[in-house]
């Protein structure tokens, strides 16, 4: 996978390949512009382009480095312009055109630009230096510098020019101007490790014809047009109508019987196969042609989209014992594969629905063939985690299933997520008031978990989901996968977390406890309030975050309250005991607010139980309103 925030990989411009930048230099010369690959034939090419195809390498469709923050540029097919030839002399082989990776650096010794041979001026900060070769040069060299990285191969020649560098500042008096360099930070966006949530508008047909059908209860035969597709059956009453005679969702087909376990034995004269379709109220008795073996396994296909052998569930019993029984997950759940909430790093998240209630539900998919052995004992520890907790601000595990394939979590469904609610709204960022209220219930329910020695350690905006599309929701942590038992004054070592919100601890590969979720709030609570990360894309973000080195840019910083930044700073503490705890976070002057504790008891009072106020605060608040003449809803009395 290519990992990171920015600047993940490099993707050849004339195929469309990405790559490793480490691996491009391991590439040959075998880019053929996706015409073999695609199976195009000469036809193809319109008239008047050249007929011979020429092979090109990797240099021929030049590499273009992969970014998230910007958007991706739609390449024509490959047949609509010429392929590029190289050129090159028979015998040599070409090399990939590779370009730099430029970073900002500070250079402890005098360096020369190794583009245009001047010095490097400064006293921090001076120049660009490439991560892979380590080339140096000016900012304004940069875009001049030829695409022609050979990795680490040119160390030795990047220690020639320090050294020339070295011998060149002998004679040179320097005349040092500081300036500071001001960047724009990266801008929030969904992080490598998950998925936009998408919704298709119609998962395809899977299965139409004319079929004659009677039911249980009603033995006269009628023939309808039936068309099946991810999510129903739909019944018209003929080919070309839009109105329809009855539409039966899958999430009521409870069971479908072959010919050997007819219930209902009359068939007509002519037809040669049937089936029953069993729902909770009517069993349909269909009757077909020799097409009727494939409708079978159409609606098989439909009830299972993912294909396994024999499920085994884990249930917990009474007496607090797992007990294991073998249950098909489709006889309880009907998975629809073409909703799709996420996808993570593991898995797939699908909506779903159960059979016998109608509650709609989100059903986790994990391939175990892709990652048969760590996947399985984050998913069991992500399992034995949420058994064991039970909270409003904690998302609901139903249930989980097993097959040699696959591994399904089923967990409560919810309506989106917090960075969604971030990303659509109008300024691209929350108000001050409504990241208060999501904030208030995200360190709600960590305390409840430090309480109970568990650290989430994937804290991010788009692991904290929205009940509702309410402007201010029920706020429930997901996705346990990476959490861990933390006691008091006990420390970790393992790797945990999304790299944009990660400890330094961490980073530095420290030991951590359960103070990185505080650091992951802070974060949550400056892309909320901003729009972006507090990150910029001229520096290293690892050092960054190590020396906890975060600009607050005029705009949008100048409009928020001074009180909000000095909590943010205040959880972003690299030193773990200067950090705040839960506790102190929730108490800090910006949380004590009048408004804030008026929606907070609205919401409690829909919801119909109180946990995130407390009685004794009312009078405190009463007087508050009465001492500042402000007006106190009487609904909240």
């Amino acid at each position: 996978m290519l990992w990171g925030l920015i600047r993940q990989g490099l993707k050849c411009e004339g195929c469309g390949l990405d790559f490793h930048k480490r691996c491009v230099f391991k590439l040959t010369s075998n880019c053929s512009r996706v015409y073999r690959r695609c199976g195009l034939s000469l036809s193809l090419f319109p008239p008047g382009r050249p007929r011979t195809p020429k092979l090109s390498s990797h240099t021929g469709g030049s590499l273009e480095e992969i970014s998230m923050s910007k958007p991706s540029r739609s390449r024509t097919p490959p047949w609509a312009d010429v392929p590029v030839s190289l050129g090159l002399s028979e015998g040599k082989e070409a090399r990939p055109r590779v370009p730099h990776t430029f970073h900002i650096h500070t250079y402890t010794k005098p360096t020369v630009c190794m583009h245009c041979f001047r010095l490097l001026k400064g006293l921090f900060r001076q120049g660009m230096q490439c991560s892979d070769c380590k080339y140096n040069c000016h900012r304004r060299c940069m875009t001049l510098v030829p695409p022609e990285c050979n990795g680490e191969k040119a160390n030795g020649e990047a220690q020639m020019f320090t050294s020339l560098s070295l011998s060149l500042c002998v004679c040179v008096c320097v005349c040092v101007c500081v300036r500071p360099c001001f960047s724009s930070n990266i801008p929030l966006m969904r992080v490598v490790q998950s998925i936009k949530h998408n919704k298709r508008r119609n998962s395809g047909v899977l299965k139409k014809g004319w079929l004659i059908h009677h039911t249980n209860t009603d033995t006269l035969r009628k023939r309808h047009y039936w068309v099946l597709n991810g999510k129903s059956i739909t019944l018209y009453p003929n080919e070309i109508s839009i109105k329809y005679y009855k539409e039966i969702s899958l999430s009521e087909v409870l069971q479908i019987r072959g010919p050997a376990r007819l219930t209902i034995p009359v068939l007509p004269d002519n037809c040669a196969h049937s089936f029953e379709l069993v729902t909770g109220s009517l069993v349909y008795c269909v009757f077909a042609d020799q097409d009727g073996p494939s409708w079978e396994s159409a609606l098989d296909q439909a009830l299972r989209p993912v294909q396994g052998t024999v499920c085994h569930t884990t249930n917990n019993t009474g007496d607090g014992k797992n007990s294991d029984e073998t249950q098909d997950i489709s006889e309880l759940y009907q998975i629809f594969s073409d909703e799709v909430l996420g996808s993570g790093q593991f898995g797939v998240v699908y909506g779903g629905t159960h059979r016998h209630t109608g509650r709609p539900v989100a059903v986790k998919v994990i391939d175990k063939t892709r990652f048969p052995t760590k996947q399985e004992e984050q998913t069991k520890n992500e399992v034995s985690i949420l058994q064991r907790l039970s909270h409003p601000g904690v998302i609901h595990l139903e249930d989980m299933f097993k097959t040699m394939e696959y591994t399904f979590v089923v967990m409560e469904k919810l309506h989106s997520d917090m960075l969604e609610m971030i990303l659509s709204h109008e300024n691209g960022r929350l108000t001050e008031r409504t990241t208060r209220f999501l904030v208030t219930q995200v360190l709600e329910a960590l305390q409840y978990l430090h309480m109970r020695d568990v650290a989430h350690c994937d804290l991010k905006p788009e692991n904290v989901l929205l009940a509702s599309p309410e402007p201010f929701p029920q706020v429930k942590l997901c996705d346990f996968g990476f959490a861990r038992i933390i006691g008091q004054k006990s420390f970790r070592h393992t790797v945990v977390g999304t790299p944009a919100y990660l400890a330094p601890e961490i980073i530095c590969s420290k030991g951590y406890n359960r103070s990185l979720d505080v650091w992951a709030v802070g974060v949550i609570l400056y892309v909320s309030l901003s729009g972006t990360f507090p990150f910029n894309e001229d520096e290293d973000i690892n050092q960054q975050i190590t020396n906890a080195s975060f600009m607050y840019p005029r705009q949008p910083w100048s409009l928020i309250s001074l009180e909000a930044v000095n909590l943010i700073n205040n959880l972003l503490q690299v030193v773990v005991r200067r950090r705040f705890s839960v506790g102190k976070a929730m108490g800090h002057p910006w949380f004590q607010n009048f408004q804030m504790w008026c929606d907070l008891r609205e919401f409690e009072q829909r919801m119909e139980y109180r946990y995130l106020t407390h009685e004794a605060d009312d009078e405190r608040w009463r007087a508050h309103a009465l001492e500042k003449g402000l007006s106190f809803p009487q609904h909240l009395k």
